[in-house]
């Protein structure tokens, strides 16, 4: 699946967008199977991909909700290539209320990338995240994000850009 997520800025949580409060965030797993009918509820939620997919392809899927809010602010989907050492991501996207210009929180694109950075250095892959690109946002995420190509469209965090993500917004690491 092509990534297509704007980054639109690097905070340390969530911050609002009409106050410029910095909002506490915390993220959970999503231990029960997204079905078909739950993407089709979350697409009539103005969600655009298909959340049950990433899930039968074997992949964790991660929301992240504002600290003691059960509200998803965004959802990624990830899972580990331990032997190739990386972590393929494989959708990012945030809550329809957060995108673009006037979305309501900033900082969620990037929040979700730690994530994956995080679980890949927890999972032994030195915090390496694999994804692919909409063409025309490459160079946004090697600007955002630090990402570097590999092919074409495919882009790659290495271990010094997942250590920037993940100290940004995992202040305890």
């Amino acid at each position: 699946m092509e990534i297509d997520i704007i980054i639109d800025s690097l905070t340390n949580c969530l911050v609002d967008s009409l106050t410029g409060e910095e909002l506490d965030t915390e993220y959970r797993l999503v231990k029960q199977t997204i079905t078909k009918s739950d993407a089709k509820k979350l697409k009539d939620e103005g969600w655009k991909f298909d959340w049950s997919i990433p899930h039968s392809n074997g992949y964790e899927i991660y929301q992240l909700f504002l600290k003691d809010d059960d509200h998803v602010q965004g959802m990624i989907a990830f899972k580990h290539y331990r032997d190739q050492l990386y972590t393929h991501v494989d959708i990012v996207e945030a809550a329809p209320e957060n995108i673009g210009k006037y979305g309501k929180y900033k900082g969620v694109g990037a929040h979700l990338f730690a994530i994956a950075c995080k679980h890949s250095w927890d999972a032994g892959n030195e915090g390496y995240v694999q994804f692919t690109a909409k063409t025309d946002l490459i160079e946004h995420y090697e600007n955002t994000l630090n990402a570097h190509l590999l092919d074409w469209h495919t882009l790659y965090i290495d271990s010094y850009g997942a250590s920037d993500l993940i100290h940004k917004y995992f202040k305890e690491q």
